[in-house]
């Protein structure tokens, strides 16, 4: 541990007083009944809410930006090991970490609030002992850290965003999902792409039948390593950076020697902290197809690794295959993954000259075909003669505020917001049996849903649910 101060006092003259009165429920956890305060941790619309950031790495940077557009919210704490990070040289272009984080909040809160003070810990756990002002956090650390303390929050009651994949396993994810159900808190997952009008117009599209029956979908992204030509593990560690608490940033992680490929930025090549390419876009790219088809767990996945990868090491890019069951009317679907620069062949329907974007989702139906073309998620459907042709389905999904905006709106006491950790849960689980089935090095996965078991390989199990340090249990 270092010489910065465990926290420093929150001078904020807003503070918010609600009632305090609450049942412990079967579970152990403490409930505001609805019927007080419309919920646990209710805040009511007139009030401000303290949020905490986790994480102020170059996302929990441009997360804290994003908050701050908000009138009605404001950051009070913030907890990260790190205290100063340099990310000229990746895309956040700009510096992070603790300290030009709790800046960044106290010079924009300073124009209203004189001497306006961040409380500052390297350790979030004691940010949610010391802190009893805060009504949620938004979680946006290392994928191997996101279910922990997303757990331990909601576990104390606060409102939680978190950056995707939800969780870093398929246990993970189910324990999430049940602890959402069971407090009623407003939570939110980071892929921001589903609060964009193009996702809606594309689930409603497909829901139309604008294309007729769809039984395949195609998704690609260009992301691959940070570092191309890794072949192997550190064998000599680095100097740690000041103010930097790496055993606190290896969290649940069993331990291991600190090495400046691991962080800042880079820890999604290696398996131990991150998920891949498509851990890291799979929430993202797969939304839509997983929203408008209702798909389900599927019953098989298969993921092979492009390039060099190991049992430590995430590959250069990978094409995968899922198998999704029919579910009512619907036909089964099959969904490939691309990532590294693969990408589909080009479909009949498209024009002559037409050329992939870099980054896509193609839905292939009996009249034709709907193309996402980048992160944009808007439909662009053809041939042209089905464009023209074809009638505008009617709007029947509530358009988004904003992804932050739905979030706060849901804390106090609005709609749940739409990319909520039961969704989010079962988006970042058919993302993580890709993952699964790359971590055995391609083999088929024939998913057991019920019991969580990939069946004939009892080897998948230290994947499903991974080992953790003591002291780091989800009890």
């Amino acid at each position: 541990m270092n010489s910065t101060p465990e926290a420093t006092p929150h001078q904020a003259s807003t503070r918010r007083r609600f009632i305090k009165k609450a049942v412990v429920s079967a579970t152990g956890f403490y409930i505001v009944p609805r019927f007080v305060l419309g919920g646990q941790g209710y805040t009511a619309p007139s009030d401000k809410v303290n949020i905490g950031i986790v994480g102020a790495g170059g996302k929990g940077r441009q997360n804290a930006e994003d908050l701050m557009k908000l009138d009605d919210v404001q950051l009070t704490a913030i907890a990260d090991p790190g205290n100063f990070w340099d990310l000229a040289n990746f895309y956040y272009r700009s510096i992070a970490g603790r300290g030009p984080v709790k800046r960044l909040i106290e010079e924009h809160y300073e124009s209203k609030t004189a001497n306006y003070k961040v409380a500052e810990y390297l350790d979030f756990r004691r940010m949610l002992e010391r802190q009893t002002d805060l009504d949620a956090i938004c979680c946006s650390t290392p994928d191997n850290t996101h279910a922990y303390i997303t757990y331990m929050a909601m576990k104390a009651g606060k409102h939680v965003y978190c950056e995707k994949p939800l969780t870093h396993n398929i246990w993970e994810a189910r324990m999430i999902k049940k602890l959402t159900q069971e407090t009623g808190l407003a939570t939110q997952m980071g892929n921001v792409g589903h609060s964009t009008d193009g996702i809606r117009e594309t689930v409603e599209y497909l829901r139309a039948g604008v294309i007729g029956e769809v039984k395949d979908v195609h998704a690609w992204v260009p992301a691959t390593r940070w570092i191309p030509e890794l072949k192997a593990m550190p064998t000599k560690s680095s100097r740690k950076p000041d103010g930097f608490d790496w055993d606190l940033w290896l969290g649940p992680t069993p331990h291991k020697a600190f090495h400046d490929w691991y962080s800042p930025v880079t820890w999604r090549d290696f398996w131990d902290f991150g998920c891949g390419a498509l851990g890291d876009f799979g929430c993202h790219d797969m939304d839509a197809a997983t929203w408008a088809l209702e798909l389900g767990y599927p019953e098989t996945v298969e993921v092979f690794p492009a390039g060099f990868s190991n049992e430590d090491i995430a590959p250069y890019g990978e094409i995968g295959y899922y198998r999704f069951g029919a579910k009512g009317s619907r036909p089964p679907v099959n969904l490939t993954w691309y990532s590294g620069g693969v990408r589909p062949p080009l479909h009949p329907a498209l024009p002559a000259n037409y050329q992939w974007t870099a980054r896509g989702t193609l839905f292939i139906g009996e009249k034709g075909v709907i193309v996402n073309e980048g992160g944009n998620r808007a439909p662009k459907v053809f041939p042209d003669s089905l464009a023209k042709s074809m009638k505008i389905p009617a709007q029947t999904i509530a358009r988004s505020k904003g992804h932050f905006r739905d979030w706060v709106d849901a804390i106090k006491g609005g709609p749940m917001a739409s990319a909520n950790f039961e969704y989010g849960a079962h988006l970042t689980e058919i993302t993580l049996l890709g993952v699964l089935s790359l971590r055995m090095k391609g083999q088929k996965i024939h998913w057991d849903s019920d019991q969580m078991k990939a069946n004939g390989i009892p080897e998948a199990d230290r994947f499903i649910k991974e080992p953790v340090r003591s002291g780091w249990e989800m009890v």
